[in-house]
């Protein structure tokens, strides 16, 4: 095991016994302040066994990635690495500005829900402007100042200059995907399921390619997820709130951008957009013809009513996620 494999290690290793502590003090605290999820009328019924279990879990994941990113960065400047990353800080920058951006919009709206008591948060309209002001400053600034430019390439070689119109084209795209990470978390395990699968997947790809602007921020997600997993997979102890989902899918979208290879938040990505498409394809349906679809959207729930249990439909979508990463994996290397 090289140096840089080492500090990845590290990493995920203060990310996860942070991560575990932070649950452990704050789990019982918000229970005491009764800090908990509301089911709303119009979410499943069979739900409501859950109302009352402790929100703003993402909040201490994304602490404890904080922290340890920051102590990796630390070992590998003392070890000399950084000297051989280039534009390691700027990318880190946009990486954990565009997260932690779509993470403050989650807690506004988690604050809001839990503070004020409003059971919906922020309007539909007031979190899409705030997304889309976010994403619009990353995607300048990775243009204007990281050196990255406005040509999609695809993996079979071919590249198109989309000129202005990939400002527009990738500014709905994320935003899309980050609603749809959002629209995931819906049942106990799956949104941080999904998200360390594919954070293990750029972990890998990181070191393999010697590049640590990806993998010690992977590898301090990797860790900060796997401490929430181990309280939220069925039955959770703990929800992650828009605060953790929003942070996810904002993360995930800046370490693909990293790589300059934007088609590939398309197979990454598989199960979120399924669960935004299963949303759109319901209301839309409804509205045109009146008839549903689904027996209810996003998909997760349709699967719920036909009987599934919330462990299967973990272990199913995280397997096709695990395919499909394997694919990305693959189109990353060749």
């Amino acid at each position: 095991m090289n140096s840089c494999q080492i500090v990845a290690m590290i990493t995920l290793a203060v990310s996860l016994i942070l991560g575990v502590i932070l649950y452990k003090i704050f789990i019982p605290l918000l229970r005491k302040v009764k800090l908990g999820q509301k089911i709303l009328e119009i979410g499943p019924s069979w739900h409501k066994c859950k109302e009352g279990t402790p929100n703003l879990g993402g909040l201490f994941f994304i602490i404890a990635c904080v922290v340890a990113y920051l102590v990796g960065t630390w070992r590998l400047s003392s070890l000399g690495i950084l000297e051989k990353q280039t534009n390691y800080f700027a990318m880190s920058i946009t990486l954990f500005g565009l997260a932690l951006s779509q993470g403050v919009i989650g807690f506004v709206d988690d604050y809001v829900k839990l503070f004020k008591k409003r059971n919906k948060g922020l309007s539909g309209t007031q979190k899409l402007i705030l997304q889309f002001l976010s994403v619009a400053v990353y995607l300048f600034v990775n243009v204007r100042y990281n050196g990255y430019d406005t040509v999609i390439e695809f993996p079979w070689g071919a590249s198109v200059d989309f000129g202005i119109f990939y400002y527009f084209i990738m500014l709905l795209a994320i935003a899309y995907i980050i609603n749809c990470a959002n629209l995931t978390d819906g049942i106990d395990g799956l949104a941080g399921s999904i998200a360390f699968i594919i954070s293990i997947l750029f972990l890998l790809y990181g070191l393999n390619s010697d590049n640590m602007a990806i993998a010690i921020p992977c590898a301090a997600l990797c860790g900060g997820l796997l401490a929430f997993l181990i309280f939220n997979f069925h039955p959770a102890k703990i929800f992650m709130g828009d605060t953790g989902s929003l942070y996810l899918g904002g993360f995930i979208v800046g370490v693909v951008m990293l790589t300059n290879s934007e088609v590939l938040l398309l197979p990454i990505s598989c199960i979120w957009i399924i669960e935004g498409l299963s949303v759109i394809i319901q209301v839309g349906s409804f509205k045109l013809t009146g008839k549903r679809v689904f027996k209810m959207s996003p998909i997760h729930h349709h699967f719920e009513k036909c009987g599934w249990s919330e462990v299967k439909i973990v272990a199913v979508f995280s397997a096709i996620t695990v395919l499909f990463c394997a694919l990305t994996y693959y189109l990353l290397i060749i």
